[in-house]
């Protein structure tokens, strides 16, 4: 589940009442209805922050996890523009976090963007030949939402750690589904997500470290709310929404990897017992198990990804895939060209069945083998032809 998942039926209990009875603004503090709302966002502050293992005064509600990367990346930046004028972060980021940064270049910041191996991990000793003594910021997803590694992030938090320099990482994909602790990760700013964990869209929240304290520039004036960081008025009911589904993850974390885990070796075994070619982009090994992207040797993938209609799969992250070019992230795994048109994201969550994984292996498989059956190049690999030493010749 990388692009979205649905709300839980418990989550939209908890937020019912505030569209309808329960409407005040939690910034009024002169009525009942204002303080019950302030109440309620206080403690669902506290319920994100539980799941991070952080304080509820460290938790900045923002409208996703797109407006925290932009908060944290730009916003620290600006605040130590007078000696801070480099950024680290890797190739395969999300794009509004490789967004951010180029905005940043564009004001004259540097900004080193670190190469990942071919599993889609950092190579530690990159990161740490890469740090400068005006380096202002390392950011670094936790998960990657498009092929699911997980990266080292306690041994990237000690290398921050040593050089004193601030941590931020995206941590949209990761909240709910693998354990986080800010103070084992060392991080000083975390974005997070209400829609990627069974809550609503439209609501995220950032970690902010209190001690040693991070500052930021903001990046939105207004009534100061949210202790000036994040001006606007707080949405109570997505608010409330996103609390609630935090606490359902820190129950329910460990029984649905349990689950997860058991559907994708489900999937890909039952792809792999009936077609040959398939292969796994990204680590196998630290990987969420809910993320399953695969590349289908000889078979064009949006031909593929226009047969599996009924299969809610992509062939990237949902935030490109109107663009027809070749995942950025499998080209920087070093995936072949040709090996990245074919790839597709499966995801697999908690409201997923048996029965779904089953019928996207039949339709995945007669699409693949259909395809191929059209496909020269497949003809002639079968035939024990080399296509990759053909001369093609040009017309």
């Amino acid at each position: 589940m990388q692009a979205t998942s649905p709300v839980d039926p418990r989550v939209l209990d908890a937020m019912l009442p505030f569209y309808l009875s329960r409407f005040g603004n939690p910034h009024s503090r002169t009525h009942l209805y204002g303080w019950e709302s302030d109440e309620a966002v206080e403690f669902a502050r506290s319920q994100v922050a539980s799941l991070i293992n952080a304080s509820p005064k460290e938790i900045v509600f923002t409208s996703g996890a797109t407006e925290c990367n932009n908060i944290s990346v730009k916003g620290v930046m600006h605040f130590y523009k007078d000696k801070k004028r480099h950024v680290i972060t890797t190739q395969t980021e999300h794009k509004c976090v490789l967004d951010s940064c180029r905005h940043l270049q564009q004001e004259g910041f540097d900004i080193t963007y670190l190469p990942v191996r071919p599993d889609g991990l950092v190579d530690l000793n990159t990161l740490r030949s890469a740090i400068r003594p005006d380096t202002g910021l390392i950011s670094i997803m936790a998960v990657n939402n498009e092929i699911g590694v997980i990266q080292p992030m306690e041994e990237i938090g000690e290398i921050c750690k040593e050089f004193k320099i601030p941590f931020h990482t995206d941590a949209a994909q990761a909240l709910g589904k693998i354990p986080i602790d800010v103070d084992k990760w060392n991080v000083s700013l975390m974005s997070l997500s209400g829609h990627k964990v069974y809550g609503p869209k439209g609501v995220g929240a950032l970690y902010m470290r209190r001690r040693p304290r991070i500052r930021v520039e903001p990046q939105m004036n207004g009534g100061g709310q949210e202790r000036g960081i994040r001006s606007g008025t707080v949405p109570t009911p997505l608010v409330v929404g996103m609390g609630a589904a935090c606490e359902l993850a820190m129950k329910e974390m460990e029984y649905d990897a349990e689950r997860i885990k058991g559907l994708q070796e489900r999937l890909l075994n039952g792809i792999r017992a009936k077609l040959d070619g398939v292969v796994v982009n990204g680590s196998v090994e630290r990987r969420y198990v809910g993320n399953l992207n695969l590349s289908f040797a000889y078979v064009e993938g949006e031909s593929l990804l226009m047969g599996l209609k009924e299969v809610a799969v992509s062939s990237g992250s949902a935030c490109t895939s109107a663009s027809l070019e070749p995942s950025y992230v499998l080209r920087a795994l070093g995936v072949d060209e040709d090996m990245a048109h074919t790839s597709i994201r499966f995801g697999i969550g908690r409201f997923t069945t048996e029965e779904e994984i089953d019928r996207a292996i039949k339709l995945t498989v007669k699409q693949v083998v259909k395809l191929r059956e059209m496909s020269p190049l497949y003809e002639m690999v079968k035939e024990g032809i080399d296509i990759k030493q053909i001369q093609w010749s040009q017309h």
